[in-house]
């Protein structure tokens, strides 16, 4: 078979990680290792990632080159500039992709539409419009779970065409544990840890307003993360002195955290995949998860589930995992199985068959 070249959209190396670029990132480096290794749907395979001037190029790949094009920023890069410079068709990972050309695009969720709350009306407009037609143009597109898949498919396309292509687990088991005053002020044997923005869809409002039952029980809240106000519209997050803000913490510093805690709490009403399930339990933490959207296909039997509406079902879940020792590693070693099948690399050999599969027609 003949190949073509393809090309990565690098504007996610311009970016913050969070869960998409986290994704994009890791996908990458699966195909890198692919290609590398030379399995056989890299045959003749040459691959290349373009990214805008303020991109930083992926450390350690091997078989990839990254290509920096300068002239524009932002959308107005992706929609000119990388067609414009891309050599044979491109694959897109976060989201976005040049509205001419058909190339494949991942769609993460449609939680622009169904939590409009959550975000700022700029992004809002932008995104109504964009992935609509993205979608509609892309010669393939992908997502991270089925539940994303069937709202994807509301914008007029065939769930049943879309690849399913999930997040994996392996990143998180090559973190290293590293405690620090941000973690040993919030981490202990009664600790829940919640991980997210102060964006409504991510809920966590609900868990603060829980805090003050909690300390009753002598359980404490420590909430890692923070806002993106380009984005994400704040929802509501009162003070409560029985939670403890920790902010934002490297990688390392989360893996201590969620290996020094009673657990991870993920009260989200809505997500495309919810990744830091999947990260903690991988981690050997157990979780107590909302029982909406993706996340009981994330989570299968390793977690507890609540109602996001109902706060007294996560109080009763985090007392059951208190009390119940065996409870507790009965989920821990459950979720590192559950974790396991999800893999990067497994996605990574899905985009490549799909490649192949385009480079065939």
């Amino acid at each position: 078979m003949e190949r073509r070249d393809w090309c990565i959209n690098g504007r996610f190396l311009t970016q913050k990680i969070t869960g998409v670029q986290r994704y994009a990132r890791e996908i990458v480096q699966g195909l890198d290792e692919l290609i590398a290794e030379r399995h056989p749907l890299t045959a003749g395979l040459r691959v290349e990632i373009l990214m805008p001037e303020a991109g930083l190029a992926l450390p350690g790949l091997k078989a990839i080159e990254s290509r920096t094009v300068t002239g524009l920023k932002g959308h107005l890069w992706e929609q000119i500039v990388l067609p414009a410079q891309a050599k044979g068709k491109i694959l897109n990972l976060c989201n976005t992709a040049p509205v001419w050309g058909r190339n494949i695009v991942c769609i993460h969720d449609m939680n622009v539409v169904e939590f409009p709350a959550s975000y700022s009306l700029q992004f809002r407009l932008l995104y109504k419009a964009l992935i609509p037609t993205v979608a509609r143009r892309a010669r393939l597109v992908t997502t991270v779970s089925r539940y994303s898949a069937e709202k994807i498919a509301a914008v007029g396309l065939d769930s049943g065409a879309i690849a399913v292509l999930p997040n994996g687990h392996e990143h998180a088991k090559a973190w290293f544990p590293t405690r620090s005053p941000a973690t040993e002020k919030a981490a202990g044997p009664r600790t829940v840890v919640v991980l997210g923005s102060g964006a409504p869809h991510k809920n966590v409002a609900m868990l603060r307003a829980l805090a003050g039952d909690m300390a009753k029980e002598g359980l404490k809240l420590a909430i890692v993360g923070a806002l993106d106000a380009k984005v994400f519209q704040a929802g509501g997050l009162d003070a409560s002195h029985e939670a403890i803000s920790v902010g934002r913490l490297s990688d390392d510093e989360l893996a201590a955290l969620l290996g020094d805690c009673l657990c991870l709490a993920f009260p989200s009403f809505v997500e495309g995949f919810g990744l830091p399930p999947l990260e903690a339990m991988a981690l050997g933490c157990p979780v107590v998860s909302s029982d909406r959207a993706s996340l009981p296909e994330v989570g299968g039997s390793a977690v507890l589930y609540a109602d996001p509406d109902q706060p007294q079902e996560w109080l009763k879940a985090f007392l059951r995992l208190r009390d119940d020792p065996s409870l507790r590693a009965s989920l821990i070693e459950k979720g590192r199985v559950q974790a396991g099948q999800f893999s990067w690399r497994g996605s990574a050999l899905g985009y490549l068959e799909s490649m192949a599969k385009i480079d065939r027609s």
